[in-house]
């Protein structure tokens, strides 16, 4: 007697496979991921299916008999019991032709997964797989182009996903609008997860990032000491990165007003600018540049939609002109460095979208891109002799690949 989960999945398929027997199309959410001899006159296909009940109209856009696509379709469903998530299907054709597929392998992005086989009757049963991942670390080396930092880092090969961790991890230390510039070298080293045949599985991860200007240069590790919830970011010393507060609390953003005597593009006369312009599209993420509690959440006369974070007697920050606020957001919340607080936007006094950003210190405005704090934390023990030994091999792994 089949379950309702099953019975709905094989009228899925059925709808599917009947669908795709008629037109043809591509199977629904899938991509081909690689195509490599198998044996003499075979070959190994690697797809990507979004959910479990496309595999059936899968195997059939890849020529399987439409009664065996779904006969494997069946046997996935009922292993899964159409629990929703993306899969990477492995393929085997031995003598070249589709209707000779006897084996499929299904891995989920953590490795884990099962092979689609059939038994000694013939029927196809499906067996879990221990996860037989291996991390590798890939680096790849650039120079900053003309245009921007992303076409650089993807043009030297960094996945376009690891680009804002890049950028994220000097926030403390660059201004990439007005310290990058075109020749700049940076280094960027990230772990892939590889299956037995090479083909990366789920997310790469960055964990160094090097960036050389003309005036300055700094290489950054990734590392997790024992017993915290998330890796953070250090220096080749084990000093950590993280400082009181972010150089820039925007992403992508633009300077174009600085701190200090201007004249008003709104009012029309000359008076002290108490912070720094960012110009950013309405609706681009604000994040706090510290650790904190908000303590004044609302309109605030000209700088419309405002949010001010204390985080110490002495120190707050202010954000002005906010388009709308991040969910939990509330006078008394606490927040974490980098948390999104809300969206930049065009409201108060303002002559276009942008993001004031302030820095008050004892209630008094002070610039923010001259103001610093050093608190920095700094391995020790233990903690600093893990770092060490992780810092030593992927130094080594580096030197390797760059020859």
């Amino acid at each position: 007697m089949l379950s309702a989960v099953a019975a709905g999945a094989i009228l899925a398929i059925l709808i599917a496979i009947g669908w795709g027997v008629l037109h043809r199309p591509s199977a629904p959410a899938r991509s081909a991921v690689s195509k490599a001899p198998a044996a003499p006159g075979g070959f190994h296909r690697t797809l990507v299916i979004a959910r479990i009940q496309d595999l059936a109209s899968a195997l059939t856009a890849e020529g399987v008999a439409t009664d065996r696509a779904l006969r494997f379709g069946l046997a996935a469903n009922e292993k899964l019991e159409g629990a929703p998530g993306e899969l990477r299907v492995s393929l085997t054709f031995p003598n070249g032709k589709a209707d000779d597929v006897e084996r499929i392998e299904l891995r989920r992005p953590d490795g884990s997964g099962f092979v689609i086989h059939p038994d000694g009757s013939g029927r196809l049963v499906a067996k879990d797989l221990a996860s037989d991942l291996q991390v590798r670390i890939k680096v790849v080396r650039g120079e900053m182009d003309a245009n921007s930092f992303y076409s650089s880092a993807v043009a030297a090969g960094v996945v376009d996903s690891l680009v804002d961790d890049f950028a994220s991890a000097f926030a403390f230390d660059f201004d990439f609008q007005r310290e990058i510039r075109p020749g700049d070298i940076f280094e960027a080293a990230f772990e892939q997860k590889v299956d037995s045949r090479g083909d990366v599985v789920g997310a790469e991860r960055l964990v160094y990032a090097s960036l050389q200007t003309q005036t300055k240069s700094r290489a950054l590790y990734l590392f997790q000491p024992a017993g915290e919830a998330k890796p953070s970011w250090f220096d080749g010393n084990g000093a950590a990165v993280a400082r009181g507060l972010m150089r820039t609390p925007v992403e992508g953003a633009r300077i174009t007003s600085s701190f200090g005597p201007r004249l008003h593009p709104v009012l029309g006369y000359t008076r002290v600018h108490k912070g720094t312009d960012f110009a950013v599209p309405v609706g681009t993420t604000v994040y706090a540049s510290g650790d904190g509690v908000v303590d004044f959440m609302g309109p605030h006369g000209g700088h419309g939609n405002f949010v001010r974070i204390r985080h110490s007697p002495e120190l707050q920050t202010a954000y002005a002109h906010l388009s709308g606020y991040a969910p939990g957001m509330s006078v008394g919340a606490a927040v974490r460095q980098g948390q999104a607080i809300g969206l930049s936007g065009n409201t108060g006094l303002s002559s276009g979208p942008h993001l004031h950003y302030e820095v008050i210190v004892r209630d008094v405005q002070v610039d923010p891109m001259a103001f610093q704090t050093n608190s920095r934390r700094a391995l020790n023990g233990e903690a600093l002799a893990a770092f060490r030994k992780m810092r030593d091999r992927l130094d080594a792994l580096r030197a390797a690949q760059n020859g």
